[in-house]
């Protein structure tokens, strides 16, 4: 007796999301990056809002590669403290990072830096907005004029009334 795909479909188990730790998580991502695999994170915390958000959208990382102020890159900040923010300055050794959602940068060396991204997936979509794409840069030329003392304004538009009237979906 055939069974239609509907019903092969209702007796599969569901997939179980399963949480780790950064600090153990991490550095088996970085492992594998530097294998020449690429990675598909989902996204947690809001210090890159207004752009991404907190368990709906989702980072596509690769090994380093010659990042530049403007990229988003995976930095370890701390012993086991990972970040996924901008890079703002770079001078010599020294790299300053700073979250678009955030007002105070955060500071590594470039021997820190983990992982550039290569793009993002955003609101549920199977399509990737690349770093390098059009949208993205235009995104980052304009957020990164705005500094911190000015970007609390929009901030808290986009949290205490954007967010309200448009309820971002979670994965």
């Amino acid at each position: 007796m055939a069974t239609s795909n509907k019903d092969s479909r209702a007796s599969r188990p569901k997939a179980q999301q399963i949480q780790f730790e950064n600090s153990k998580l991490f550095p088996v991502i970085i492992e594998e990056l530097q294998k020449g695999h690429t990675v598909k994170l989902n996204l947690r915390g809001i210090s890159m809002r207004p752009f991404l958000e907190d368990r709906r959208d989702q980072a596509l990382l690769t090994k380093l590669n010659d990042p530049k102020v403007g990229d988003p890159v995976l930095a370890e900040v701390g012993p086991g403290h990972y970040v996924l923010h901008r890079i703002i300055k770079m001078e010599g050794e020294n790299v300053t990072l700073m979250g678009d959602g955030n007002l105070r940068p955060e500071y590594c060396t470039k021997a820190d830096l983990r992982a550039s991204v290569i793009g993002f997936y955003r609101k549920g979509r199977q399509t990737i907005d690349r770093t390098d794409g059009w949208k993205w840069r235009i995104y980052s030329w304009i957020w990164m004029r705005i500094t911190p003392p000015i970007r609390r304004w929009p901030l808290a538009f986009h949290r205490r009334i954007w967010l309200k009237i448009f309820k971002p979906k979670r994965i």
